[in-house]
């Protein structure tokens, strides 16, 4: 008889078990606000490249007390900017990326945030898991933000076997229920960050051990 292995589950069931397993254990990627919009999507996304989420919190609670839309981030000058996200990774490129965004986004845009991967990609600041994460977070749309939680977590369990995030995002668009792909990275991000850890996972207490390929 074949042995059940995590590619025989739902999708939904599979997300839904990682998500309620980082809430239990209190994910820093679901401390972020929820009412946020488009452009302070977009913004926090950008600040969390590259650094950790507790860290990226920081720095959006300071910054969207006075940042709600594009204009209110012209009002700042670079260096005040700087300061108010320095809790984050490269806070001064960061820094003079979001003061170009922010005049790209008035002058072209009329203010709002792209829907248009092709669109986002060209932003200041912003890669292919931004852009991603912009679509799936910000506008619904069926897109898979893949960073390095999702592409090690995937490769890990034997979802996909790839080397790149962007061969990860590709075979996990082949797999994943399409009304499911936005849904995809915070489930895996938050276990990521308190179970399927990159160093010291907690294997013994994962709901996964008994499908999971690392442990058979």
């Amino acid at each position: 008889m074949r042995r059940t292995t995590i590619t025989d589950l739902n999708w939904e069931e599979l997300l839904k078990i990682m998500e309620d397993e980082a809430k239990k254990r209190n994910a820093p990627v679901y401390s972020f606000k929820h009412n946020l919009n488009p452009f302070q999507i977009l913004v926090s996304a950008i600040l969390s490249t590259r650094t950790k989420d507790e860290q990226t919190a920081k720095a959006c609670e300071k910054l969207f007390k006075v940042v709600k839309i594009p204009k209110d981030l012209l009002k700042l000058s670079e260096d005040e900017i700087d300061e108010l996200i320095r809790d984050v990774g490269f806070h001064r490129i960061k820094a003079k990326n979001l003061r170009k965004l922010a005049e790209i986004l008035v002058k072209k845009y009329n203010s709002q945030v792209p829907s248009k991967f092709d669109e986002l990609i060209k932003l200041p600041g912003v890669g292919r898991k931004v852009a991603n994460i912009i679509l799936a977070n910000a506008f619904k749309k069926p897109a898979i933000a893949v960073d390095t939680h999702v592409h090690r977590i995937a490769n890990r369990m034997g979802i996909v076997e790839t080397k790149k995030p962007e061969e990860t995002e590709k075979e996990l668009t082949k797999i994943v229920p399409r009304d499911l792909w936005h849904k995809v990275n915070k489930p895996f991000v938050g276990f990521g960050q308190t179970v399927c850890k990159p160093i010291k996972p907690l294997c013994d207490e994962c709901p996964f051990k008994e499908l999971c390929p690392k442990l058979l």
